[in-house]
């Protein structure tokens, strides 16, 4: 990405800084200028947010927060109770509840539960989550950042037209639209730097076919066209662009364009980790939510069984090069993968990975987690051990897809009721 873009984005980011500082210091007034009258009550600007009126606590849950609140309170008790006799305890005392709850639902006079929500309760997670730390700190699903990320573009536009055109046509269209678009564009700009006394270069007929094919229907191209100097108008009653080198911005030019052009790219997302900890009974929990999936499940099962069909029909014996010729299309089936780590203690905790990431991501990962960041430790899968050589290679290269529980092996521990993880992190058990 240009150094041109990036200031663009540090820029925008000062901004937000700066108008949440305005927004915070008030009004102003002269200092000459009399007092304005105290009133009793105070008016409250229009644009203040109220937040909604939130229902009462049951008894239950006040009882539940206060005893959480004395626990996180209580400073000399620096240790969690997180010996598995205390998990198990839990663990019952969350059954119950459950059992006591799937009785109440299934008498005669309730209603049957919807579908979606029996499916999710069996859910590892409920989805794959990025960040994205040019537009902000949000920690949302891909779809939801690919319109947050289009509607902060169109919001610059008025400011920072061709710059911002850029960006637009690089992440609001498929990657072949942008890059034919680019192309064309590009070639647009050059013909005007190097042959800028040649009319010919300065139009563009907007019926053009090349034009219609690769450009008027991208969007961000004509913005674009715009914030490099042409404007729309009619000759012998047909559309074209004309370009005036006094439609450009005093603080840019051709050749400034033309690199932002050729070197903008599309907003990247980092994948969340979305960790959790589990208890036992939690990690049962292995249906794969559909993000995971390179395509719907529903297409998976129907491949699935046609491929069943088609072996049982055929009657033969698979070879080892059929066999792996079909674990790699299953492999391939996957984008993500879901690693979860089991402690002495029974405790597990889990994370989201690309299939394309390195074993070595999963050492930093359970690394980061540790309380003693520092500690020597080692991930078991099966009983059988890692390779040096293993570290450097990629979770669909090594099969730990699509879900993978690894052993974590400490070379001396202090029992089976051990912590080894970080105490805010124990906060991130769910109730089952």
């Amino acid at each position: 990405m240009s150094n041109r873009i990036r200031k663009f984005f540090s820029r925008k980011k000062e901004e937000a800084k700066f108008k949440l500082k305005v927004g915070n210091i008030g009004t102003g007034h002269q200092l000459n200028a009399p007092a304005a009258p105290s009133t009793s009550k105070p008016q409250q600007p229009k644009d203040v947010y109220v937040p909604p009126k939130r229902q009462e606590l049951s008894d239950e849950a006040k009882a539940a927060a206060a005893a959480a609140l004395a626990r996180v309170q209580k400073k000399d008790n620096k240790e969690f109770n997180t010996s598995l006799a205390a998990i198990k305890a839990q663990a019952k005392r969350e059954l119950e509840a459950e059992r006591k709850l799937k009785e109440e639902a299934d008498a005669p006079s309730g209603s049957e539960p919807p579908k979606e929500i029996l499916e999710n309760k069996n859910l590892a997670c409920h989805g794959v989550f990025f960040r994205c730390p040019m537009i902000g700190e949000e920690i949302l699903p891909k779809k939801e950042w690919k319109v947050k990320i289009k509607e902060f573009l169109y919001q610059q536009l008025e400011s920072e037209k061709a710059l911002t055109a850029c960006l637009i046509i690089y992440n609001c269209n498929t990657k072949e639209k942008a890059e034919d678009c680019v192309a064309t564009l590009s070639k647009y700009i050059e013909n005007l730097i190097n042959h800028p006394d040649e009319e010919k270069y300065c139009k563009i007929r907007m019926s053009n076919r090349i034009f219609c094919e690769k450009v008027r229907y991208v969007e961000g191209a004509l913005d674009f066209l715009i914030g490099a100097g042409f404007r729309e108008l009619e000759i012998d009653n047909e559309p074209f662009l004309l370009w005036c080198k006094d439609n450009l911005d005093a603080d840019m030019d051709l050749t400034v364009l033309l690199d932002a052009l050729q070197n903008a790219e599309p907003i990247l997302l980092e994948l969340d980790r979305n960790i959790q900890v589990l208890l036992p009974m939690q990690a049962k929990r292995t249906e794969l939510p559909s993000d995971f999936f390179r395509i719907s499940p529903e297409e998976i099962k129907r491949e699935q069984q046609l491929r069943s069909e088609a072996i049982e029909s055929a009657q033969i014996l698979k070879t080892k090069a059929m066999r792996e010729r079909e674990e790699q299309r299953n492999l391939r089936m996957y984008r993500f993968a879901l690693i979860r780590i089991k402690f002495p203690n029974g405790i597990y905790i889990q994370g989201t990975f690309n299939v394309y990431e390195k074993l070595t991501d999963i050492y930093q990962f359970v690394q980061s987690c540790l309380a003693d960041e520092a500690m020597e430790f080692s991930l078991t899968l099966s009983g059988s051990q890692f390779s040096d050589e293993d570290l450097d290679k990629s979770l669909y290269d090594l099969r730990l897809i699509p879900s993978v529980m690894f052993l974590f092996i400490a070379p001396s521990t202090n029992g089976s009721d051990e912590n080894f993880l970080k105490e805010d992190l124990l906060m991130l058990i769910q109730p089952m």
